[in-house]
């Protein structure tokens, strides 16, 4: 049975999910489906265009509630995308990466910048959740490992930021 696009990326996100980034290689995608890597070029045309695909699905359920104060708004889309993000290994760095090259993950930016009516706002408040974000997964995965002392405060330290960042946009 051939497999889809949809097999593939979710192929992608279990490798990278089980190795992290790092080792997701389009090898390790192949070979979680047990075909040839040629056979993925199928579905994507290189590994940007099937990060962009992950980034898409790891953020899928993610958006802008209608009505309501756009600071409560945003908070809440701050926290979703940070719970999404933290959900897969890496998955920080996946999103971060694919909104950096602009491959995909625009379209909360966009519902962002709508409900703030402030595109520089909404980046800004992204690039603040990506790297909180990215932070505190290293953090995890190192103290998940015993190689630092794991840290009690990365919630609210994210919590405290993300209130900085929306007073600013006021």
């Amino acid at each position: 049975m051939a497999n889809s696009l949809d097999d593939v990326v979710s192929a992608a996100l279990t490798v990278l999910d089980t190795h992290g980034l790092e080792f997701c290689s389009m090898r390790r995608v192949a070979a979680a489906l047990d075909v040839q890597p040629s056979a993925l070029y199928h579905h994507v045309s290189d590994k940007q265009t099937l990060l962009a695909l992950m980034a898409d699905r790891i953020v899928e359920g993610v958006g802008v509630a209608d009505g309501g104060p756009p600071e409560k708004r945003a908070a809440d889309v701050a926290h979703a995308l940070r719970d999404a993000m933290l959900s897969v290994r890496d998955g920080a760095d996946v999103v971060a990466t694919a909104s950096a090259f602009r491959l995909g993950v625009s379209r909360v930016e966009a519902e962002l910048a709508v409900a703030l009516d402030d595109r520089d706002g909404a980046r800004t408040l992204l690039l603040f959740v990506f790297g909180h974000t990215q932070a505190t997964q290293m953090h995890r995965l190192a103290s998940g490992v015993g190689a630092i002392d794991p840290d009690p405060d990365l919630d609210e330290s994210f919590d405290r930021g993300l209130a900085i960042v929306l007073r600013g946009l006021r």
